[in-house]
């Protein structure tokens, strides 16, 4: 049984959908920990979260905060946290601007921001509130840009204003436009840095991580020996790919596995959909001697007929400047290169029926995407109309990333957050974290409040 779809509002349901470095040293990656328990190879906890992107540490974070009698651990595959979507993206935190009022989206970033914000002061993680214009630069744009000005409001998005040109260049000086939208309140930070933080909170506090442990099975825990109870106190055994991985068992699992979501889920009997297909963004950058070209974040005003949002600029916190993304099918679910192919993957997500009904919807939006990655003159063109005085020969390429994008079998882009426990004897002791579309990072704080709530009901913590 598919993980079933309610669009943006928290109902009370076993199901329910919900509606971004600097690495630090090798010395303080972490080790993969043993907690090892008399007798046996297992280690024990009370609960156990996969997946050490940002999501799942702040939910390890708030859920050791709120109940620290109890062991919790985390496993992550990579030998790092943040090693994907959590450490590769534009590091923006967003102001809640685009989102459909009244949905979990626009509530849990308007709050995530607060509290990204408070978060990164009490814990010295640098930041900067360099704001963003989303700027219409042609006449048929300014309808939809004086719509998303009613939306940012009607969200609670602070100190919004519309501006005209000479405004914009007050903001921008070197970019134009009909009329734009200023949101101060919109800021940089490396999200890789912050996920890390949360981990190092989560350990002050007592919990474990475990890296390099790629979780390859759920079971149902298996006495240890005459007269033992464990599998009665612990009854989920969790397995890992590596052979020092030993066999962890807890009381409860939390899932949240980004790129590996849908694989998750599946391993412990919940339906493949939503399917995770991965799309990578490919940056441009600005050389370093331009890059006071811009001060801020330059976005544009997003049209409804395409799936993503466009082509951007965006300072880092490292003082570099990203423009893009383009949007293109990734060929293997953590590829960041054209060279880097899966043929398993790509094969499994070319034979999933939304993929093709979404590449033929958007059929010249995507062939549009692929030529601006191959030949990004055309996405120095596109940034022009923003920036005429950017010249091609102040880019170079860039990095990139890959976002886990969840889609139903019709194709359409799952836009909201999804639980999922499916069936069996494991269903009550398992919840699927199964999609956390961007805004995730600016909201993980919010969003891990909310799983920690759903947690608290679903095990009776």
């Amino acid at each position: 049984m598919a993980a079933s779809i309610v669009r943006g509002r928290l109902l009370q349901s076993s199901r329910i959908r919900l509606c971004e470095y600097f690495p630090y040293s090798s010395s303080c990656i972490w080790q993969t920990h043993r907690h090892a328990s008399s007798g046996s190879q297992t280690s024990e906890y009370d609960v156990i979260i996969v997946g050490g992107g940002i999501v799942g540490m702040a939910t390890a974070r708030e859920m050791k905060m709120r109940h620290p009698q109890l062991s919790f651990a985390v496993v992550e595959k990579e030998n790092i946290l943040a090693a994907h979507q959590s450490g590769n993206n534009s590091g923006v935190i967003h102001a809640g601007i685009y989102y459909t009022p009244g949905t979990l989206k626009a509530k849990l970033c308007v709050e995530g921001l607060e509290l990204a914000y408070k978060y990164c002061d009490e814990h010295n993680v640098p930041y900067k509130k360099v704001g963003k214009l989303i700027v219409a630069v042609e006449p048929d744009e300014i309808p939809r840009l004086d719509k998303l000005y009613e939306r940012g409001l009607e969200n609670g998005v602070k100190d919004l204003r519309v501006l005209g040109p000479n405004e914009i260049k007050d903001i921008e000086p070197n970019c134009v436009g009909l009329k734009a939208i200023h949101s101060p309140h919109t800021g940089i930070v490396d999200w890789g840095v912050v996920t890390r933080d949360y981990g190092k909170t989560f350990e002050k506090l007592g919990g474990h991580v475990f890296t390099n442990y790629e979780v390859t099975k759920f079971d149902v825990s298996r006495e240890s020996g005459e007269g033992s109870t464990g599998g009665l106190q612990y009854p989920v055994t969790i397995s890992g790919k590596n052979t020092q991985n030993v066999d962890l068992r807890c009381k409860y699992v939390v899932t949240c596995g980004g790129l590996q979501s849908d694989k998750l889920a599946e391993k412990s009997g919940c339906n493949r959909e939503p399917r995770i297909v991965p799309f990578r963004g490919e940056y441009l950058e600005l050389i370093p001697e331009k890059c006071d070209l811009v001060r801020g974040n330059i976005y544009p005003v997003p049209d409804p007929r395409f799936p993503f949002l466009g082509v951007h600029f965006t300072p880092r916190v490292d003082g570099n400047v990203w423009l893009g993304p383009n949007a293109v099918l990734a060929f293997k679910r953590e590829g960041y290169g054209y060279t880097e192919i899966n043929i398993p993957e790509l094969a499994d997500a070319l034979s999933f029926r939304g993929l093709r009904k979404l590449a033929w919807r958007h059929l010249g939006f995507g062939v549009k995407e692929m030529y601006k990655g191959i030949y990004y003159r055309a996405q120095v063109k596109q940034l022009q109309r923003f920036v005429p005085s950017l010249k091609f020969s102040d880019v170079k390429r860039g990095p990139a990333g890959v976002r886990a994008q969840a889609l139903d079998r019709e194709g359409n882009l799952i836009e909201d957050f999804v639980f999922d426990k499916g069936e069996g004897d494991l269903a009550s002791r398992i919840l699927h974290v199964r999609n956390a579309p961007s805004p995730a990072a600016t909201s993980s704080l919010a969003i891990a409040k909310m799983v920690a709530d759903k947690c608290k009901e679903t095990f009776s913590l």
